[in-house]
């Protein structure tokens, strides 16, 4: 980068004055500390995406479990089923975390999507005074008008045999000419009473490590970790007709009525059987 690119970057960041940077050193300040779960925060101004950085990071021995890598951009977010995740600079969170979850069996780590929408909707709720929803497995809703919308989503990828990162997209200040689908929703248009990235990552961060915590400590039990019982209580999806596109091309259509020991969505078909979705993607068809 030349001396004007760089002037002309610094510049940028400051180009509207309703999306501040973020600034690395405050949150590091804020949430790193002795005995802690997180172990540095790094900002950068634009990457590919943080999940498949932080992966590279972790397989190269290069990243240490606590490390959160947090873009003002991505240019090749993903979603699940490597879904795309565009926004425009600063209007939104968007960073990824490295977990190493030693003390819990690996048949349990399917939770830690799960957990951390818990966290996400926990510290939003603190910081943000704003009622996020979970969809099942994996995106966050908010409420847009009368209207259910999605405001963001959690992607969990493996990083080597002892480590998962995991990824949040958070749209925080979208403007309506600005949202990707008429579905999509912003923190700002369901009427949050704060938009100010920094405590908001503050709050989801703190959030994720007393739930991650709490879990780790149990084994990864999510019924005495309270995760499970959480999760329900706040999940959309239950109580709803929906349709579960399953792999093979195959779909499901039932009421979904609990969320079981391994995280899976229960459905309740017309036929009277009860039958467990572990992935596939989820079409809500009728209010709850």
């Amino acid at each position: 980068m030349t001396p004007r690119d760089a002037e002309d970057d610094n510049n940028n960041r400051w180009s509207d004055l309703d999306r501040p940077p973020l600034s690395a050193t405050a949150l590091r300040r804020a949430v790193v500390r002795e005995g802690g779960l997180w172990s540095d925060v790094e900002v950068v101004q634009r990457i590919g995406s943080t999940n498949s950085e932080l992966v590279s990071r972790a397989a190269a021995g290069k990243a240490v479990e606590g490390t959160v890598l947090v873009a003002e951009e991505q240019t090749a977010g993903r979603g699940r089923l490597d879904r795309q995740w565009t926004a425009p600079p600063r209007s939104g969170l968007f960073f990824s975390v490295l977990l190493k979850p030693a003390e819990v069996p690996v048949a349990r780590w399917g939770w830690l999507p799960l957990l951390t929408g818990v966290a996400v909707a926990t510290g939003l709720a603190r910081a943000a005074g704003i009622d996020t929803a979970l969809k099942w497995p994996n995106d966050l809703l908010v409420t847009v008008g009368d209207e259910e919308r999605k405001t963001g989503g959690i992607l969990a990828e493996r990083a080597g045999e002892d480590a998962v990162v995991v990824g949040v997209g958070i749209n925080v200040t979208l403007r309506v000419e600005e949202l990707p689908v008429p579905q999509a929703g912003s923190l700002a248009l369901a009427g949050a009473v704060n938009t100010d990235r920094d405590p908001l990552l503050r709050a989801v961060l703190r959030s994720l490590e007393d739930w991650y915590g709490r879990w780790r400590g149990a084994g990864g039990d999510p019924a005495r970790s309270g995760l499970q019982e959480t999760y329900a209580a706040g999940c959309s999806t239950l109580g709803r007709t929906v349709r579960a596109e399953l792999p093979g091309d195959r779909s499901l259509v039932g009421e979904a009525v609990a969320i079981d020991g391994d995280g899976r969505l229960v459905l309740a078909t017309a036929d009277g059987v009860q039958e467990p979705v572990g992935a596939g993607d989820i079409v809500h068809l009728r209010p709850a």
